[in-house]
């Protein structure tokens, strides 16, 4: 049975006009046929908002001529009359997700149920400035569109990520990972919007990871939970209740300034004792002399396949930074009470034993340790989150423009 939390309030049922309340009934209609993934009837479509069948029939004929609902025809009869079913029309319009990472973007283009019609990984270049690695990244998404066969009118919003602090209400780049210069107030909605054509929502990456998990990966089910990647970067995603946790600086999640000991307050704590510094893939990298002759996922499994082979410098090195990070989510766990931990990154998800040591490390601190488990989706989690986020905005975009049509009475 779909949840009737679109029926009608009181308030609205005595909404300014009739030409308003119409228009009411229209969203409250869209949206149960949007949230719904499966076909339905209309029936069921009069018990979920509560409206009458005349208006809901004469309201869905509306979105049938506008496109964003489907017909599909009647059902076989349960032994009275037979049911006509509808859906939601996921290629009325398409988003796209950018996901901007310290050495490689994962983009991609989608239909509005999140259904990837094309995606790519291209270099992340750190020797141009922010309007022409964006510009880059436009003219990736452009591309990916035209494979699809995706007309640029119909690209409806995009969700951008980026591996720093955001301020999403501009749609700013306050300040962005070391290796890549220049990102300092970078207004990357703006950019993007200008060469795209369509609103751009931008979030950092990590937070992104975490809607990601909770949408198609490990983290279904759960409201409160974080995502944790340890890589090139460390960070945190938050979600409390529902909702994305952002915090007042835009700083939530930033775990990687973790103080890691008082020792460290006094002796230049930014470079040597924060967590990012002690635990990070450059931290590791220091403690294995092969690491700077190779790329960072073959001399991360060498050293993981040294400490299994009883390598104790390797053992050591890896341990220490599991312990680390262990810390730092038990320290995040009693502040928050998650009901899961999700890991992710190159150096948290390379091997078992890493996240085992993350798990022994909380289980001796907090007194009811949260399910900590590995990324479902990978890399690809904060490229998933970009598409979630932009299938919100172009939801969201969608209403005013039904609105500009007439409704009928």
């Amino acid at each position: 049975m779909i949840p009737s939390k679109y029926a009608p309030t009181g308030a609205e049922a005595w909404a300014g006009n009739a030409g308003h309340l119409r228009r009411l009934n229209l969203d409250r209609v869209l949206a149960v046929v949007m949230d719904h993934s499966s076909p339905l009837t209309r029936a069921e479509l009069i018990q979920a908002t509560g409206l009458s069948a005349p208006t809901v029939s004469s309201l869905v004929s509306h979105l049938i001529r506008r496109g964003l609902v489907r017909d599909l025809g009647t059902g076989p009869s349960r032994g009275g009359r037979r049911p006509s079913f509808m859906e939601f029309n996921a290629r009325h319009g398409f988003v796209a997700g950018i996901d901007i990472g310290a050495t490689k973007t994962r983009l991609a283009v989608a239909d509005l149920r999140g259904e990837r019609l094309s995606h790519d990984v291209i270099p992340t270049p750190s020797d141009v400035g922010p309007p022409e690695l964006l510009s880059r990244m436009a003219t990736g998404v452009r591309t990916l569109m035209r494979e699809a066969g995706v007309p640029p009118e119909r690209l409806l919003a995009v969700g951008a990520g980026a591996p720093g602090a955001v301020d999403r209400d501009r749609g700013t780049v306050v300040a962005l990972a070391p290796n890549l210069k220049g990102w300092s107030n970078v207004p990357m909605a703006a950019i993007l919007k200008k060469a795209l054509g369509a609103p751009v929502v931008v979030e950092n990456d990590v937070n992104l990871a975490v809607l990601g998990e909770r949408w198609r990966g490990a983290a279904r089910g759960h409201d409160t939970c974080a995502f944790i990647t340890v890589g090139t970067g460390i960070g945190a995603g938050i979600v409390l209740e529902g909702e994305l946790h952002r915090g007042h600086h835009f700083q939530a999640g930033e775990i990687a300034l973790m103080c890691m000991g008082p020792q460290y307050i006094n002796t230049n704590f930014g470079s040597r004792g924060c967590l990012e510094t002690l635990a990070g893939l450059k931290a590791l990298a220091a403690l294995w002399p092969r690491a700077s002759r190779a790329d960072s996922d073959r001399w991360l499994a060498e050293m993981f396949d040294a400490a299994e082979g009883g390598d104790q410098r390797a053992r050591n090195a890896i341990e220490g930074a599991a312990t680390l990070i262990g810390i730092a989510a038990a320290n995040l766990s009693l502040v928050l009470d998650p009901s899961l931990i999700v890991l992710g990154g190159a150096v948290a998800t390379q091997r078992n034993a890493f996240v085992q040591q993350v798990k022994r490390t909380v289980g001796r601190i907090v007194p009811t340790p949260p399910e900590i488990v590995v990324s479902a989706l990978g890399k690809e989690a904060p490229l998933w989150g970009s598409l979630l986020v932009a299938i919100a905005e172009a939801r969201q975009y969608l209403r005013p423009r039904l609105r500009e049509a007439p409704v009928p009475v």
